[in-house]
């Protein structure tokens, strides 16, 4: 089964939501925003990952880079294309914001 992965990303952390095919989260969770924790949190909880997205900011070529290097079909997600999407949750956190993006990448 696919698995759609949103990635929030922050200087310390990163909030993490897996969704399976039909939408359902699978993991949410939070992880330190270094290569070797996210690795293994993907490895562990989306081993059959489709796509992993996240949105541009300050760590995003690096996270692109590194992710892309490791063999992860990466997506990187203009922030202001996805405002509108993460906007109109009810409750603004990092967890919603990573269960959007998830659900943004799923959908394509």
């Amino acid at each position: 089964m696919k698995q759609y992965v949103g990635l929030d990303v922050s200087q310390r952390e990163t909030s993490v939501c897996v969704m399976d095919e039909i939408g359902r989260p699978t993991y949410q969770g939070r992880v330190a925003s270094d290569l070797g924790a996210l690795a293994g949190l993907l490895r562990k909880k989306a081993p059959r990952a489709e796509r992993v997205g996240f949105e541009t900011g300050a760590m995003s070529s690096w996270l692109w880079h590194e992710l892309r290097r490791i063999g992860l079909p990466v997506v990187c997600i203009d922030a202001r294309h996805d405002h509108a999407a993460l906007s109109v949750r009810m409750n603004k956190s990092d967890e919603n914001d990573a269960r959007a993006l998830a659900e943004l990448v799923q959908i394509g």
